[in-house]
């Protein structure tokens, strides 16, 4: 007999914590049905008490997914939940996820609150939230850190009151496997009605741990929930990497024994719609879904790997995802197949007109490039996400002149609230000139901290994806743009990170 693990993914909620990586309404939509695809457990949609666009966008996802359980954050008060609750209406299978911290460090320094105080607070909010919701998950923050007499009391206090899930989370990626596993069994063994809940690990990657920490709090420790984000996304280090932990109970199913819903052939999928609307790359070596995962450069490698696969490879590519990225569409396809292949990618759009304009630019794309890949797509999808959601700046063309032995030279033509207007300067390179060309009319006073290239598919031909990351009175964000010419997706990221610097809603720190 086997048991079955949960895979909670948290990318939408803890995954957008890491700086710059906000998303719309839109794009967590997007990303929450490939994860429905993905076959996961729970989705945890946001914190909806954290602003009103985080509230929209868990009300969106819990109206439009039907198989994943669909799961707010809520800080330990009625106000939280309540808004938890609300948002959470339409969804077929609710759950409300309550924490407050329970560590010395984070009781004393951070709440200001006493242990029994938090003790109290803890188990009115579950009672409350179980009110309204009938699953019910509680964290108890910076938990590996907890003293354990006191953690087991909180922890018993809350089952008793109808919490169904207890989570242990290791906040600042401070654990070490051996121990994390048998400080979540101790609890486990101490705890009288521990039975009457899962249990569930959340690592954090400080120490580069986080996956193995999370194993070891399901081997050891006996959880049968790991909380997990795609790529790893999170803020710090990141959290643990749903494909990581995902592929290693797979693969080593004769050490897990476990069973998991998951439909791996989604996860390149997963991890490539994730890249592209945060604009955080997946590093080429990085496990799974790294471009390089499967590649093979050593001699001796490739000869093992021709003669029988299992030499050197312990996954298939193609079960992860990696057979099926390149789509057959071209200048010569027609509206219909365009359609189907959004409908493949897990993108709805709002209308027939929506369709019509993603379509022309399709069109338009597929006259520039040969072979259009599921990335293009993705990207071409976002890009118009943004543009049609009233934004302050938009790109409209640019010009520029670059020559050996001369100062290069951009005009770019971009729109204000609707109206063009046209910037120009000189530059290091043509993208420093065409970045300070559109600088020179907005004057945000921004300060880049990030500027990174990456090719969306593997020729010379490709579309290249710019990320940009900008700082301004304590705000980061992150702006995406693509096209094939580099330098102005370049001019589309950086539009595309000033509009986010103009969104002035503010979030509320959630549990890290």
């Amino acid at each position: 007999m086997t048991d079955k693990l949960i895979i909670f993914d948290t990318t939408l909620r803890d995954g957008e914590q890491s700086p710059g990586a906000s998303m719309t309404r839109d794009e967590k939509l997007r990303i929450a049905r490939q994860l429905e695809r993905l076959k996961v457990d729970v989705i945890e949609a946001g914190f909806a008490a954290s602003s009103n666009g985080d509230f929209e966008a868990v009300q969106g996802i819990a109206n439009a997914i039907k198989d994943s359980t669909i799961c707010s954050l809520s800080r330990a008060n009625d106000r939280d939940i309540s808004r938890a609750a609300e948002a959470l209406k339409g969804a077929n299978r609710a759950r409300i996820h309550t924490f407050i911290a329970t560590s010395p460090l984070h009781m004393e320094k951070k709440l200001r609150m006493s242990p029994e105080q938090v003790l109290e607070q803890a188990k009115q909010s579950v009672r409350f939230a179980r009110n309204l919701v009938g699953d019910i998950e509680f964290s108890a923050e910076d938990g590996y850190r907890s003293e354990m007499d006191f953690l087991c009391r909180v922890v018993e206090a809350v089952i008793a009151e109808g919490a169904t899930t207890i989570n242990i989370p290791d906040t600042v990626g401070y654990a070490v496997p051996e121990l994390y596993g048998n400080f979540i069994k101790t609890l486990r063994e101490r705890v009288p009605n521990s039975d009457k809940a899962i249990w569930s690990v959340h690592c954090h990657n400080d120490l580069g741990m986080a996956v193995a920490n999370s194993l070891a709090g399901v081997k050891i420790g006996g959880a049968r929930q790991i909380e997990c984000t795609i790529n790893g996304l999170g803020e710090r280090a990141g959290n643990c990497s749903l494909e990581e932990v995902v592929m290693a109970i797979k693969t080593r199913r004769d050490y897990f024994d476990l069973d998991l819903n998951i439909d791996t052939k989604q996860i390149v999928a997963a991890s490539r719609m994730v890249s592209q609307t945060t604009g955080f790359v997946v590093q080429p070596n990085k496990a799974v879904v790294g471009a390089n995962a499967f590649a093979h450069a050593s001699g001796i490698h490739q000869d093992g790997v021709l003669k029988a696969r299992d030499t050197y490879e312990i996954m298939r590519a193609e079960d992860v995802g990696w057979s099926a990225n390149k789509i057959v569409l071209g200048k010569l396809s027609g509206r219909n197949a365009f359609k189907q292949r959004l409908e493949d990618l897990g993108v709805q759009m709002e209308s027939e007109a929506d369709i019509n304009t993603a379509f022309a630019k399709f069109k338009e794309l597929a006259d520039r490039k040969s072979e259009i890949f599921d990335e293009d797509i993705l990207a071409l999808v976002s890009e118009e996400s943004v543009s049609s959601a009233s934004e302050q700046f938009g790109f409209v063309s640019l010009s520029q002149h670059s020559e050996t032995g001369e100062r290069p030279h951009a005009s770019v033509v971009f729109t204000v609230a609707g109206k063009e207007v046209k910037g120009d300067s000189d530059g290091n390179g043509p993208v420093d000139a065409s970045l300070k060309a559109i600088e020179s009319h907005v004057k945000s006073g921004a300060e880049m901290v990030l500027y990174s290239v990456n090719a969306i598919s593997g020729s010379t031909e490709s579309q290249g994806e710019v990320t940009v990351r900008l700082q301004n009175s304590g705000r980061v964000v992150n702006g995406v743009g693509s096209d094939p010419d580099i330098v102005v997706a370049s001019a589309k990221a950086y539009l595309s990170a000033l509009n986010k610097l103009q969104n002035k809603s503010d979030r509320v720190a959630a549990q890290g």
